[in-house]
């Protein structure tokens, strides 16, 4: 399948476009740019250098992809860092993703994710796969958010943030410390566990064993008359977790590690 550039796209020479790519009309692909086989640019996407493209990725009108981070005193002689984007992503309108700001390190996003209308971004996050992320939801820099998270609309990550898998952040949620895996959110500054997330749990393809597991732990921690991070010490002294129980484990444990509860702010510059 050949590659289709309208006439009144600008590509740079030094872009490596795989078999099949399309860049519809008035998008710009800047210097050392990679775009994998397969991969749609609709009508004025820009995507900016040194960016990679997988395969098979979709983008939407107006999306603005791997241009310099927004660093106050930055100009266009500062050295930044990269963007990676994996395979199967589909990037909907206005969409802004920004390169990290140091020279050799990389932005990454992973595969099969779905970002909606004018996500944002921020420099040096990291997404892993099977991601949705609502409508005009703004992920602030350095934050990570884990594989199969649920973004509803307007939800606002503060810097340095984890956002763990199969968890599930409801519409005007204000996150500023890392979220476990496995709960449903709510609520602002700060944001509050409220349950599981059945449907999280079903798409992670959890038995029904680790679903009991999950449910007993999540009264242990969240139910108790004790303090949070009194019981997962507890928990965690336990043999023979379940691996999704670990990883709620781990993660407030890890999250206490930092005054804040943001465990990245640990190896922040």
């Amino acid at each position: 399948m050949s590659t289709q550039i309208h006439p009144t796209a600008v590509v740079h020479p030094s872009a490596q476009l795989g078999d099949g790519v399309v860049i519809g009309p008035y998008c710009v692909v800047e210097e050392g740019v990679t775009i994998g086989d397969g991969t749609v640019l609709d009508a004025h996407v820009i995507i900016g250098k040194r960016t990679q493209l997988g395969c098979r990725n979709r983008l939407f009108p107006n999306c603005v992809i791997g241009k310099p981070p927004q660093i106050l005193g930055a100009n266009d002689q500062t050295p930044i860092g990269g963007l990676k984007i994996g395979d199967d992503n589909v990037i909907r309108e206005f969409v802004t993703i920004h390169p990290s700001m140091h020279p050799d390190e990389q932005t990454i996003v992973g595969s099969s994710n779905l970002l909606m209308i004018g996500v944002h971004l921020g420099h040096d996050c990291v997404l892993e796969d099977k991601i949705v992320i609502s409508n005009y939801t703004q992920v602030s820099g350095h934050c990570k958010i884990e594989m199969g998270a649920w973004l509803s609309g307007l939800v606002a990550i503060h810097q340095f943030c984890t956002v763990g898998k199969w968890c599930y952040a409801a519409g005007y949620t204000g996150i500023n410390h890392d979220v476990p895996p496995f709960v449903i959110i709510s609520g602002h500054y700060p944001h509050e566990v409220r349950a599981l997330n059945k449907r999280g749990m079903a798409r992670a393809g959890l038995n029904d064993e680790q679903k009991a597991a999950l449910f007993e732990a999540f009264k242990f921690i969240w139910r108790s008359d004790k303090p949070v991070l009194e019981q997962v010490r507890l928990l965690a002294e336990r043999d023979g977790l379940c691996e999704p129980v670990k990883a709620i484990v781990d993660s407030l444990l890890n999250s206490s590690r930092q005054r804040f509860g943001r465990y990245r702010e640990l190896f922040r510059d």
